[in-house]
């Protein structure tokens, strides 16, 4: 193959065109997965913040408040 002048130039501009497109689409890609793992994430803190007594919740068994067994607690303690 004959040297052609300009051939290693359009290569090097191919090479770093399809660099730059390869690195805009990983990109995108990781802002649409961040956006999902941050709803997850919502999800997963709104139900951490429920109550942990789910009978009480129902109304089936009384529940105490978390002051309530907090002040329970230290009594027990003294």
């Amino acid at each position: 193959m004959p040297y052609q002048p300009g051939s290693s130039a359009q290569r090097i501009r191919i090479g770093l065109t399809s660099l730059a497109f390869v690195f805009l689409i990983v990109l995108i890609a990781s802002v649409i997965t961040r956006a999902g793992r941050d709803e997850t994430n919502a999800t997963q803190q709104a139900s951490a913040n429920e109550p942990s007594e789910p009978l009480a919740e129902l109304g089936v068994a009384p529940g105490a408040s978390g002051e309530e067994t907090n002040n329970a607690t230290v009594a027990n303690k003294k």
